[in-house]
């Protein structure tokens, strides 16, 4: 449902956290609620007349994750209201200065036919869905990754290198701020990634510290990034993903190309991956070692438990 009226929607003004999200929300909550599909249409209405969030403050803050929860509790709260018998236009998606007009720019008519034209012939879980596995915006990931390939199966070391340069379909920019101070400037320095990624050859958690967002190697490698001319062949492939190319002082050139970033459900997703990533998470807020094993071996079991509360109280404070 995101995915299709994310399409239906032209100029995305508002946060996709804070607009697109909560009437997905709003249906998960409905189903688990057992609404009729009368009242499931009353839940999606009222879901798209709770305002969101603005892109611009995402774009610059810790206000994204905080769009998150906003959809979720706005989601919840458009299905309990339905439940209740709460009611809105079940047109107010494609209404005359409905859903797709206000937040979209686009006529509402034209996307209520964007959104219903072939419902479940593809399936953005599979085409674009991906679990971040790396700190940063998901656009950016692939660079990081094409570029920690280049360098490590070129065995390049930074000092050797003479330009890093990278190709997607549609890149013509290095957007953002190309030396990021922050963990907000990193998450959105396309130069970052990929003189990151050059550096250490690999991309982790750990550059999202602020340790490695100062480090002078990456800043010297940032100035060395370029854009490159987009490619041609093969480019429906290239989901959110990138060609870089290194070469260094001495005339070698290495170039990897990765055309989903990991973590995609194209390519498939992997419980290791994914108990990496709760592990370098979760480890300084749960503190203690047996609390993260155990708390994981709770979620990938998760369908047998009978109650949620056993996960809850993994992740509670520990006990003084």
């Amino acid at each position: 449902m995101k995915s299709a009226i994310g399409e239906s929607i032209a100029n995305l003004t508002f946060s996709i956290r804070g607009d697109i999200r909560h009437p997905l929300q709003a249906v998960a909550a409905a189903r688990l609620l057992q609404l009729d599909p009368a009242r499931m249409a009353q839940a999606i209405a009222l879901s798209a007349t709770s305002i969101g969030g603005l892109a611009a403050a995402a774009n610059t803050s810790v206000a994204r994750e905080y769009h998150a929860g906003l959809a979720a509790m706005l989601g919840v709260q458009a299905a309990l209201a339905a439940q209740r018998g709460y009611r809105a236009g079940e047109s107010i998606l494609e209404a005359r200065r409905g859903f797709f007009e206000v937040y979209g720019g686009v006529e509402g008519a034209l996307g209520g036919v964007n959104v219903t034209r072939d419902p479940g012939q593809t399936w953005d879980i599979i085409t674009d869905m991906a679990i971040k596995l790396v700190p940063g915006g998901h656009p950016y990931h692939a660079l990081a990754e094409a570029a920690a390939n280049a360098a490590r199966e070129g065995k390049i070391a930074p000092q050797d290198v003479e330009s890093i340069t990278v190709s997607r379909p549609g890149f013509t920019t290095l957007t953002g701020p190309l030396h990021p101070t922050d963990l907000i400037g990193m998450a959105h320095s396309p130069a970052y990634f990929l003189a990151a990624g050059v550096a250490d050859h690999s991309f982790s958690w750990e550059h999202a510290t602020a340790a490695k967002i100062a480090d002078a190697t990456i800043h010297q490698l940032i100035d060395k990034v370029q854009i490159g001319t987009p490619p041609t062949d093969n480019v429906a492939r290239y989901r959110q993903g990138a060609t870089v190319t290194i070469r260094t002082k001495d005339g070698r050139a290495n170039t990897s190309t990765v055309y989903a970033p990991k973590g995609t459900g194209m390519s498939g997703i992997a419980w290791a991956d994914v108990d990496a990533k709760y592990r370098a998470l979760m480890a300084p807020v749960l503190l203690q070692d047996e609390r993260v094993e155990a708390s994981l071996a709770v979620i990938h079991d998760f369908d047998r438990l009978t109650h949620v509360s056993a996960l809850i109280d993994l992740l509670g404070a520990p006990a003084v």
